[in-house]
């Protein structure tokens, strides 16, 4: 099976084939690439085919094999941490003193880190990423290389997923959402940047609107002025993950319409709906306010001042 399950990266893929038929697997991986790239398809198997007992690694039916692809295997470990954007430093300081704790029962001890470092926990894990036990391995996922210190990508082999050509990325998501709408699929595509993830997410985001976000629909192609302020007063209580995620989709749905006015594909439906009743430089405005209102968000502003000030802005439109 080796490695193709991994769509395209056909360099890549003969590139790990190679170093594992040649037993020089490095024991320290940087897989780089935008969300919804593949990262932790990769790191899956690369973690399978390190611990892989058949000859064609990873053949993703032996024991150790299945574990890992199902993220049981007792000596893969998921290195994150929810309640900060970056580890925190005491996570990684606590994952190096696992490390010296024999594997259970594969033959390499295998830590991913899926989220990223910061200085402080790059600066924790040099130690152990220069010198680790002869089991120890790491896999490290980020969206944002460039950021990673000199001192920890030189010990690393360095593997970049590249976007999918149109036509494999086309056919891939045609096999998976066979009743998408053929204009939503051409999209997702087109805005994807060529990631599987990144379409997927699309097509998967336009089949059902948010109740506010069907709500901002027909406040914004209707001719009532208090729509929009019947559609937001409420909102002034939802907490705050509750209101990113409606600020987010609402600034989808407006990025769609606005594609719409450039004579693109509408990932959304109701986008052409809207870009029938509101002007380019209309859209682009609300786009704005929507920005600040999600900078707002993320810098603990209130939900009440934040609703207050779309009800403003959107409504001088």
């Amino acid at each position: 099976m080796g490695f193709d399950s991994l769509l395209g990266n056909d360099t890549l893929k003969a590139r790990l084939s190679s170093a594992l038929s040649n037993q020089r697997l490095s024991h320290c991986f940087l897989i780089t690439g935008p969300v919804g790239s593949g990262r932790h398809t990769l790191a899956r198997l690369i973690a399978a085919a390190m611990q892989c007992t058949q000859e064609n690694k990873p053949c993703m039916r032996c024991a150790q094999c299945r574990k890992v692809l199902d993220g049981v295997h007792p000596d893969l470990a998921f290195v994150s941490d929810k309640e900060h954007k970056a580890v925190a430093v005491k996570i990684v300081r606590d994952t190096c003193a696992d490390l010296y704790i024999r594997p259970n029962e594969g033959s390499r001890k295998i830590y991913i880190f899926d989220q990223e470092l910061n200085v402080q926990g790059q600066n924790a894990l040099l130690k152990s990423i220069e010198e680790p036990p002869p089991y120890g391995s790491f896999l490290l996922l980020t969206g944002h290389p460039e950021q990673m210190l000199p001192t920890i990508r030189s010990r690393c082999v360095e593997l970049r997923l590249s976007p999918l050509p149109e036509a494999l990325l086309r056919s891939e998501l045609s096999r998976r959402f066979p009743n998408a709408d053929a204009e939503a699929l051409s999209s997702a595509v087109a805005r994807s940047g060529g990631y599987l993830g990144q379409a997927m997410t699309l097509l998967e985001e336009s089949a059902s609107l948010l109740p506010q976000s069907q709500a901002l629909v027909q406040a914004l192609c209707g001719t009532s002025e208090t729509a929009l302020l019947r559609v937001l007063v409420p909102m002034e209580s939802l907490k705050r993950d509750q209101l990113r995620a409606i600020l987010l989709e609402w600034y989808r749905l407006l990025s769609s319409a606005a594609a719409c006015q450039s004579g693109q594909s509408a990932i959304y439906p109701e986008a052409k709906e809207i870009a029938n009743h509101r002007s380019s430089a209309v859209l682009l405005s609300m786009l704005d306010s929507l920005r600040r209102a999600m900078e707002l968000l993320e810098a603990n502003v209130g939900g009440k001042h934040i609703c207050g000030m779309l009800t403003v802005t959107l409504n001088q439109h």
